[in-house]
């Protein structure tokens, strides 16, 4: 599974830099789009191209990283295609991949701590979805919007 990540600077940096080196281990191929350092960025040009490229089919997933999500999210689900989710516990990464098939993970930096970011990640990257019909209906309802 091929995943691209992306952030902004700060502690969202420093998290992404930990995601690569926990999803490399784990044996997933880790698509680094930057940030590439800890200067002041505008998070829209990293979580935009994240975005796109899984819209587009060139990585299987996303996961974008900012200092409380917020942002990475409201970008990544402007991208039609786009089903972005801001998950602050194991439940809710589990929940999106059932019930929304959500393609782009977004996580806070300021908000979630470290290990539990990669418990997140790992959960939601090892979930599938359900595939039940009301799922699938109301999928297709966001995909008309």
């Amino acid at each position: 599974m091929k995943i691209v990540i992306g952030s902004d600077h700060g502690a969202a940096f420093a998290l992404k830099g930990e995601l690569i080196a926990f999803l490399r281990d784990k044996g997933y191929e880790v698509e680094d789009m930057g940030t590439y350092s800890d200067a002041s960025c505008d998070y829209p040009d990293f979580g935009r191209p994240v975005a796109e490229a899984v819209a587009a089919g060139r990585a299987d997933r996303g996961i974008l990283v900012c200092t409380t999500g917020i942002g990475m999210s409201i970008v990544a689900n402007k991208v039609r295609g786009i089903r972005a989710a801001l998950c602050f516990n194991e439940q809710m990464a589990e929940l999106t991949r059932l019930h929304n098939d959500s393609n782009v993970l977004v996580l806070g930096a300021g908000v979630v701590e470290e290990d539990v970011a990669k418990q997140i990640a790992q959960i939601w990257l090892t979930t599938e979805f359900s595939n039940e019909e009301r799922h699938i209906r109301r999928i297709a309802k966001i995909e008309e919007a």
